[in-house]
């Protein structure tokens, strides 16, 4: 996966930071996908599914820790070849500009640099989803209450911002709205109304930062890396080595710390071995996930669109053409002929109950007096004449 090292320059192309970012979004979609697949078979998934912020949040949060604890980038990042590096915003003017090049290319990150990255790879984020979801809840409800025309004082948003529930009905005070759900309702009424001017003013900044990333006249991708004082390099394969060296000697530090009896540190032993294989196959197993689930929901798509497509079968044979009755009026043999008048045929029209051809006013003649057809003697009305706008 990490293909981008040793590629030209240290500093990634915006593709390659754009697809760092939104995969994130795409592999939650094709958990929260995979999950639903689960829960046709097994009802007890859904409550996961109820719960679909939270446990993405946690499971995120684990992933980001690791990966960051142990290669100085997010997990989306290191899958790019990318690495996290420190960088001082306003950098000493006496200093050599070849060590302080150096000095900033080989910083690794601060653990408070750690600590404020997974805030803003996974915290903000939830939060943002969940103000998200209040802010859809509340322009359903003002949308409803705007189609039905709700007149209710029991709904009216004023009560809920000044806690004033004088002029509520009996019915409403009596079952009514306690303490904390008035100040929920408070707090659900200010994210309504705030919520789009902070949305919007993020999708800015982050707008300007990846425009100005993109024209090479900044170094941060988003506002929050520039916030953290935080920069994205390609990984050299010096740095994929100690890395590696620095995990071993983590976890050998870990196994180092284990107390206790001797079967508490063998199952201890086992169990972070089990944590180890689990990171260390995370990346590859997720996107292999992410692949096979996706791969599945074309099969089955297609094969349901195969299922529903109508069938099609071949056009039924035209049925015979009706034949000429014994006591009906015969045909001429040339086919411009009306058989009723024998002359060539005026305005010509056709009896739709048989299909023969004849002047306008010789047919309608006919069935308003016989009721028939006077080839094939089949009953008939004038209103089963049809006018034909081309003689054939």
């Amino acid at each position: 996966m990490l293909f981008q090292v040793g590629g030209q320059g240290a500093r990634p192309t915006f593709f390659e930071m754009a697809a760092a970012q939104q995969l994130p979004g795409s592999l939650r979609a094709a958990l929260s996908y995979s999950i639903g697949v689960l829960a046709l078979r097994r009802p007890f998934l859904h409550k996961v599914l109820d719960y679909d912020d939270e446990f993405f949040a946690l499971f995120m949060m684990v992933l980001e820790t690791h990966s960051l604890r142990t290669t100085d980038a997010s997990f989306s990042e290191s899958l790019y070849g990318l690495r996290r590096r420190s960088v001082k915003i306003s950098p000493s003017k006496y200093a050599p500009q070849n060590e302080s090049g150096d000095q900033m290319r080989n910083s690794r990150l601060e653990k408070r640099q750690k600590i404020l990255s997974v805030v803003f790879l996974v915290i903000l984020p939830y939060f943002k989803s969940k103000l998200q979801s209040i802010y859809n809840k509340e322009r359903e409800a003002m949308l409803q209450a705007s189609l039905w025309g709700r007149e209710d004082p029991r709904y009216d948003n004023t009560v809920y911002l000044t806690g004033d529930t004088s002029n509520l009905p009996n019915e409403a005070q009596d079952s009514g709205l306690s303490r904390l759900t008035l100040v929920k309702r408070k707090i659900q009424t200010a994210i309504g109304a705030c919520y789009p001017l902070l949305h919007a003013t993020n999708e800015g900044l982050s707008f300007a930062y990846q425009l100005l990333y993109l024209l090479d006249a900044t170094g941060f991708y988003t506002p929050g890396l520039h916030v953290l004082g935080v920069y994205v390099s390609r990984a050299t394969g010096q740095e994929l080595m100690d890395t590696s060296s620095r995990i071993s000697k983590i976890r050998s530090r870990e196994r180092e710390r284990l107390r206790g009896p001797p079967w508490l540190k063998a199952l201890q032993r086992v169990l972070l071995s089990c944590t180890y294989t689990a990171l260390d196959y995370a990346q590859t197993g997720l996107i292999t996930a992410v692949f096979f689930f996706k791969m599945m929901e074309w099969w089955y798509q297609s094969a349901e669109e195969r299922m529903s497509a109508p069938t099609v079968y071949p056009p039924p044979p035209p049925p015979p053409p009706p034949k000429v009755a014994e006591d009906g009026i015969p045909l001429p043999l040339d086919k411009t002929i009306c058989p009723l008048c024998s002359q060539k045929r005026a305005n010509p029209s056709v009896v739709s109950v048989s299909g023969f051809v004849f002047c306008y006013a010789c047919i309608f003649k006919y069935i308003s007096q016989y009721k028939r057809c006077p080839v094939t003697m089949m009953p008939a009305t004038v209103d089963q004449i049809r006018r034909l706008f081309h003689d054939v």
